[in-house]
């Protein structure tokens, strides 16, 4: 993969949010912790030093070797990195007498500067910071303030290095892909070459060389990322790719038969595996989510490892693990707290003895949708909602039973059925039913009845970091109800999530 833009994480919320505005820009750039710095810097063109929780003035305050960067390749210094530069190069960085934090206006910017080329006038910026550079590094020039911060934008003479005090990568920073673009293309004149047919012609080669005639076994969910990873491999190694699907019980109504359809018109070698009672089997009893999930893990590694025992001579195992993944097991933090067990990464016992291939590894989400159309995967499949591996189990607060199975699926039709009907299925990033684990009152025909609570939940998102709830129309919610409590038996009561994340998750367990 093309070395273009080093990234240094020193903690920040936003580190990865600079990693997508770079990709936009059709340049390649990669996550490294500040103390974990790559030993070879001669492929990267440019680096860019992230925000941090930190203080510069704390005890803790995290301290990159910058030795083999500053004065030798472009830099730009964001946030905590141009306090870092301005506090350790004779400069004095102190704490604000308010803490900055929301929009700001450029109120000053230095005039035949190619970093605000194509920025307009007074151009919001946003500040999140609660220290600030109040004297500028040794040969520092000021370029841009703001009506309370006045060195919000600096260079130093006789280097390629820019620091600023705001975040560029947010979207409320106007002209924050701007100034990146004018920094990266216009200053440290990195190519803008990372496109996604690019991005296929070279995993394919290295597949190719990587793999040579050795057989890849891949486990499909029907989801995005498996699906992409696949044709990808399929493209690389043809018929040496033996996919398998299983069937755990848990997923959508009739989805185990139409994804098989679906894989059958790509050309994938699939085989479909119904192993729903083994699942159930796993789960009987089980109401703690993180047992659930690790009943599930368990049931499938079981499942996959006695079907790839079917085929000889396997040597690797293909997974669609991406980029955010990735970022998070070599986090500057660490691994974050265990919110839940992911599905995807680390789950391999000694026993496989299997070598991991991850084709997707250095992709962000939406990345992974433009390679799967550069691919010519259905755009139908490309735009399905993420749905969790443990399937429904998750979405069943409490133990599983067959009913609740059936209730469950039942009413997530209903819901999924309806959104595309209603030509809302592409405006939501994700959907779908949770079965409750409380009976509710009610009233049919002359007879009270005493039956099942579903919620609905639809969220906004970009990549299930954060998400909004969505503002579906009432009419809509007043007719998917209807037909839920109509056509559902069990269920005599329906109610809309209004929660975002944080403080919830998108799922409710």
């Amino acid at each position: 993969m093309q070395h273009n833009v080093l990234i240094l994480d020193f903690g920040s919320q936003y580190t990865q949010l600079i990693a997508r505005r770079v990709r936009e820009l059709n340049i390649f750039c990669e996550i490294f912790p500040y103390n974990n710095i790559p030993s070879d810097l001669s492929s990267y063109k440019a680096v860019i030093l992230g925000g941090s929780p930190f203080s510069v003035r704390g005890e803790d305050a995290p301290h990159p070797d910058l030795s083999q960067i500053r004065g030798k390749l472009p830099l730009l210094a964001v946030c905590y990195g141009s306090q870092y530069l301005a506090h350790f190069s004779g400069g004095e960085v102190a704490a604000s007498n308010t803490r900055e934090y929301g929009r700001a206006n450029l109120s000053y910017i230095k005039e035949d500067e190619v970093f605000f080329e194509g920025v307009s006038p007074n151009s919001q910026v946003w500040m999140s910071h609660s220290d600030s550079v109040k004297a500028l590094p040794t040969n520092g020039v000021k370029l841009a303030s703001t009506h309370d911060v006045e060195f919000a934008a600096y260079k130093i003479e006789g280097e390629t290095t820019y620091a600023i005090q705001y975040h560029p990568e947010v979207y409320h920073s106007t002209d924050g892909k701007q100034m990146l673009e004018n920094f990266l293309v216009k200053i440290a004149h990195v190519p803008q070459n990372f496109t996604p047919n690019a991005f296929v012609e070279e995993i394919v080669a290295e597949m190719k060389e990587k793999i040579g005639n050795d057989k890849v076994v891949l486990g499909l969910s029907g989801g995005v990322d498996s699906t992409v990873a696949a044709v990808l491999l399929n493209k690389a190694i043809g018929k040496n790719l033996y996919c398998i699907f299983v069937n755990n019980g848990l997923l959508r109504k009739n989805e185990f038969e139409s994804v098989l359809n679906q894989y059958e018109g790509m050309g994938l070698n699939v085989k479909g595996v119904d192993a729903s009672q083994r699942f159930y089997d796993a789960l009987a009893g089980v109401t703690d989510p993180e047992l659930k999930r690790k009943a599930i893990g368990n049931a499938f590694i079981e499942v996959f490892d006695d079907e790839s025992h079917k085929i000889e001579d396997v040597t690797w195992l293909a997974q669609g693990t991406i980029y955010p993944d990735v970022i998070e097991s070599v986090s500057v933090k660490g691994p974050s707290a265990t919110i839940k067990s992911h599905h995807n990464v680390g789950g391999l016992p000694d026993y496989m003895k299997l070598k991991i291939v991850e084709p997707l590894r250095m992709l962000f989400k939406d990345e992974v949708r433009r390679v799967g159309a550069s691919l010519g995967i259905d755009p139908e499949l490309l735009g399905r909602h993420p749905f969790p591996g443990p399937g429904l189990s998750i979405r069943i607060l409490g133990d599983i039973t067959l009913e609740k199975v059936r209730i469950l699926q039942d009413v997530d039709k209903v819901f999924i059925d309806g959104l595309k009907s209603w030509g809302l299925y592409d405006k939501v990033w994700q959907a779908g039913a949770i079965l409750l684990p409380v009976n509710s009152v009610g009233v049919m025909g002359d007879e009270r009845t005493y039956e099942k609570v579903v919620a609905l939940r639809a969220v906004e998102s970009t990549d299930g970091m954060t998400a909004d709830w969505v503002h579906l129309p009432y009419d809509f919610l007043m007719k998917v109800s209807n037909d839920i409590i109509n056509k559902v038996k069990g269920v005599n009561r329906v109610v809309y999530d209004i929660s975002s994340k944080p403080p919830a998750t998108i799922e409710w367990e």
